[in-house]
């Protein structure tokens, strides 16, 4: 399979395409959350340029044996409207992790009412990656660096911190 090498000077203008297009939203998160491990770079970059608190997430839906962790204080804190929270991982690929969190907070925290999910889901859970592959099950990213679609053009993406050693 083919391999696509990104550099921290990519990673870093995504990064800044990112945090303008949200500007351009007139939308600021409260804090950030990184997911492990990918994202974690990412959302340190925005966490730093915006000056607000980064927290983590770990869904390793593929590398672990322990699953993923819920966390549901974080979408208690967008469910009770209290902070707008951007999630942020390096690539939005199969959706599956995105999807898990969506669905878990969902199904946790927000009353079984539509209404309800598309007014505060919608606004105050907001998601962010670098690459986006709109081939993807997850279609609802709101902010992306660049977008691909890996059915059109099959790869494997390496971020720097994945072969910074080579």
């Amino acid at each position: 399979m083919k391999k696509i090498y990104y550099t921290d000077q990519q990673i870093q203008g995504w990064v800044h395409d990112i945090v303008r297009a949200m500007n351009q939203d007139h939308w600021r998160p409260d804090y950030v959350v990184g997911l492990t491990r990918g994202g974690l770079v990412p959302a340190n970059l925005i966490s730093q340029y915006l000056d607000v608190p980064m927290e983590t997430l770990k869904v390793s839906l593929r590398d672990s044996d322990m699953g993923p962790e819920s966390k549901l204080w974080m979408a208690e804190d967008a469910f009770n409207q209290t902070h707008e929270i951007l999630i942020v991982d390096d690539i939005n690929d199969s959706g599956a992790t995105l999807n898990w969190i969506r669905s878990d907070w969902q199904e946790n925290c927000l009353p079984d009412n539509a209404e309800w999910i598309d007014k505060i889901w919608n606004h105050n859970v907001r998601f962010a990656v670098l690459v986006n592959n709109e081939a993807s099950e997850f279609k609802d990213v709101d902010y992306s660096g660049i977008s691909i679609n890996k059915l059109e053009d099959p790869a494997w993406i390496v971020f720097p911190w994945e072969a910074w050693w080579r």
